[in-house]
């Protein structure tokens, strides 16, 4: 889970300026679309890999999808390639890198299997905190190739550009070798039961089809689905602040691509080592206050964080002088156009415009988000998402009991895959047409229907052992 999230995030922020780079007629709705791709993949494919884990070897499927990432990834770098459509070949790429990351059922399945329901909070904290501090040092990374700048070296002997762009991508493949690696060294399957005991079977292929039938027909589907959609919404309102982060700092702060990069994987990394500090205050936390109150309580921070999100003001964004010739700005009057005015330092001219694209209208409507405002959003975002994340699949994977898990599992992080198809699509479409103010009151509004929909089933989120009587509920 730590390289994996390694060679996601360290692409993740400099996917639109690389895209903006190699294809001149992709928008912000097509950014949307790109990061979807990832979780479309990994949607597709996070069912099938956990059926497979559910019959044969988890080696198996986790090999063979880190093999697909790493294919993707050199695919990726090479995208500049082609004499056209170069946007679409990132597509393909990405899609491919999420179908890769359909493992992640497998790894979840895994830990439900080897886990006693006291283990697992924890059990699930930590790897939260692995994949957290993998999205730490992605960003790092990121920021450190950043110095490389946009032209950095071709090998022409491959036709193979190494710049601030294609070394994230390639460093994520070498991880994936890294991975496949430790993975024939040192996994083994291993299964327990709910209280801990050694089970013979680690899958249904050694099950007794009696007890597997029991144990299914007796799962509460009421929580099961709730659950989903709980997760659902989760990743999906994750899913618009990450998607959006580096256009709105761009449209808002006249930053350049190379800025945009550079401090956006900044604030990544400090919510990653913010997420990891969560993630351990969860494991103490969960024992006194319960998971389902961990999980109400980081819905809350995160409407919060949304609201603050929200522009005030009379502060206006700075507009690109490119556009300024645009028909719907030209006929006001000088002194409405002067507040909006922003010329390119000199030294910036090969970095392109900088400032709010006069075509999305809003921007000459909506007032600036305050640096210090984003700032104290993405704290307050990046405090209640892991806390959300974590709680949601802990008490999911307590909910299913004690059988292997590995369908449901998929299906959960397919339902995660869905939001983050979803919610770029929706923000990058809300953000370019309707502006920030629009984008962010939906969030809000989604919140408060996903508390209300949480305090409907609160009481059926238990455990299955502790629904059967087996074992007595401590929170």
């Amino acid at each position: 889970m730590f390289l994996s999230s390694v060679g996601f995030s360290i692409v993740i922020m400099s996917v639109w300026p690389y895209l903006q780079k190699i294809d001149p007629t992709a928008d912000a709705s097509f950014l949307g679309w790109i990061i979807a791709s990832y979780s479309l993949g990994q949607m597709v494919a996070s069912p099938l890999f956990g059926l497979w884990s559910n019959y044969r070897p988890r080696k198996e499927p986790l090999v063979i999808s880190i093999f697909i990432s790493v294919a993707a990834n050199c695919l990726y770098a090479y995208v500049h390639v082609p004499p056209s459509h170069n946007k679409y070949y990132m597509l393909v790429a990405r899609a491919l890198v999420g179908f890769g990351a359909g493992n992640v059922a497998v790894v979840r399945s895994y830990i439900a299997g080897a886990t006693s329901l006291q283990e697992r909070t924890g059990a699930m904290a930590n790897t939260s905190a692995s994949q957290a501090l993998g999205f730490i040092l992605g960003p790092v990374f990121q920021t450190c190739f950043a110095l490389i700048g946009e032209k950095g070296v071709t090998w022409q002997a491959i036709d193979l550009q190494v710049n601030m762009y294609t070394a994230p991508v390639l460093l994520g493949a070498l991880l994936g070798v890294v991975n496949i690696v430790l993975i024939f060294a040192v996994l083994r399957d291993h299964q327990v039961d709910d209280l801990g005991r050694q089970c013979k079977s680690v899958n249904f292929e050694e099950a007794n089809p009696d007890e597997v039938h029991d144990a299914q027909g007796s799962i509460d589907q009421v929580a099961v689905i709730t659950t989903n959609i709980l997760f659902f919404i989760i990743l999906f309102i994750f899913a618009l602040f990450e998607t959006i982060a580096t256009p709105l700092t761009m449209d808002m702060y006249a930053w350049t691509r190379e800025q945009a990069v550079l401090y956006n994987g900044i604030i990544l990394a400090a919510l990653g080592v913010e997420a990891v500090m969560v993630f351990m205050g969860i494991k103490i936390l969960s024992k006194r206050a319960g998971e389902r109150a961990l999980l109400l309580g980081g819905l809350v921070v995160v409407f919060i964080g949304f609201f603050i999100l929200l522009p005030w003001g009379s502060q206006f964004p700075k507009i690109q002088w490119e556009d300024l010739h645009n028909d719907s700005i030209s006929d006001a009057p000088a002194a409405e156009r002067a507040p909006y005015l922003w010329t390119l330092p000199a030294g910036n001219s090969s970095e392109g415009p900088t400032g709010c694209p006069v075509r999305q209208s809003w921007c000459l409507s909506t007032p600036v988000i305050h640096l210090a405002q984003f700032l104290v959003a993405a704290v307050l975002i990046g405090m209640g998402y892991p806390a959300c994340n974590v709680m949601s699949y802990t008490l999911y994977s307590k909910i299913l009991g004690p059988k292997p898990q590995g369908v449901y599992m998929g299906w959960l992080t397919a339902s995660g895959s869905g939001a983050r198809i979803l919610g770029p699509v929706f923000v990058s479409q809300m953000y370019t047409y309707c502006g920030p103010r629009w984008s962010f009151s939906l969030v809000c509004a989604i919140i408060l229907l996903t508390v209300v929909l949480l305090g409907a089933v609160y009481r059926r989120l238990i455990p299955f052992s502790v629904r059967h009587g087996r074992v007595q509920e401590e929170t």
